[in-house]
């Protein structure tokens, strides 16, 4: 049987601790909820969300030789992801995050991806020692890239012959961490899903519509861009081509992870053959159903 992945995920693979209310939140609240200690991390989700689709992904992540980092991949591995690449460190722990949501959405959250950042590119070591590929014969399929990658690691990634033949959808975690972007905006292959505030932080400017978006980010030399705008609104641009929809109006329960259930959607959507208007349309209902709840975390 062929072992090679349909995929690479490389970023974060954590913990999410995400503790949810039904209430209105502001800063200082102290209400009733939930909290659960989940699978996650940007790369985690996306390739979660792969497997649903029938997908094979492998991740290239840092974890801990902790019991925090077993149990990390022995669920990964359960699910249906190759985990044999990814770099275990003896002295870095397993890295999380933490999220409060209440009834208005996101309030606050902090990742702790320290780890990852410090691993750095021991990361990559299976694309060039044979593994995945080499500088000879470089991995050809498609990479999903997390911006919690540290800016000098998506710098290299840009210019790598590792990544010269590779299909990259990148993510940028975080409008905190969109600018880490830049690096890859004039990548001939890299194709970026963000949101509106990260699109208007990676083009200095604000925007009134994700299609004023994404028409702005190929001219700053994206490849392609996909750009959400909550209930919205989301565009997919490329030269030549803009396409926009509206998402379907759903009960919003959760948001954590939504953007990565739309990337993966989309990403899964197109390698199975889907026109366009048909990947956008798949991805807007994959992600309308996770923050419904009527999808898995």
């Amino acid at each position: 049987m062929d072992k090679t992945p349909d995929i690479l995920c490389i970023g974060a693979v954590l913990w999410d601790v995400i503790g949810r209310s039904a209430s209105t939140m502001r800063l200082g609240s102290d209400v009733p909820g939930h909290i659960t200690r989940v699978p996650g991390g940007v790369a985690l989700n996306i390739a979660m969300t792969l497997t649903r689709f029938g997908l094979r992904p492998a991740l290239l992540a840092a974890l801990g030789r902790d019991a925090a980092g077993d149990a990390l991949l022995a669920e990964a591995e359960a699910m249906g992801m190759e985990v044999a690449h990814a770099y275990r460190s003896e002295d870095l722990p397993t890295d999380n995050y933490m999220a409060i949501e209440g009834a208005n959405g996101l309030i606050a959250a902090i990742a702790d991806a320290h780890s990852l950042e410090r691993a750095g590119d021991k990361i990559l070591r299976p694309l060039g020692d044979g593994r995945l590929g080499s500088p000879e014969a470089p991995w050809a399929g498609p990479v999903a890239l997390d911006g919690n990658l540290t800016e000098d690691l998506l710098r290299e990634i840009a210019v790598s012959p590792l990544f010269a033949r590779a299909d990259i959808r990148v993510a940028p975690a975080s409008p905190g961490k969109a600018l880490r972007l830049q690096a890859l905006l004039g990548h001939p292959t890299a194709t970026l899903y963000v949101n509106l505030e990260e699109a208007g932080l990676l083009c200095q400017t604000t925007f009134a519509s994700s299609a004023e978006a994404a028409d702005a980010l190929l001219a700053r030399g994206a490849a392609r861009a996909l750009v959400t705008d909550g209930g919205a609104s989301a565009t997919e641009a490329a030269p030549g081509r803009s396409l926009t929809k509206t998402p379907p109006a759903v009960l919003v329960t959760r948001v954590t992870g939504a953007g990565d259930i739309f990337m993966a959607a989309h990403i899964a959507a197109e390698l199975a053959g889907a026109a366009p208007e048909a990947a956008l349309e798949r991805a807007l209902q994959a992600a309308a159903a996770y923050v419904s709840g009527d999808t898995p975390q």
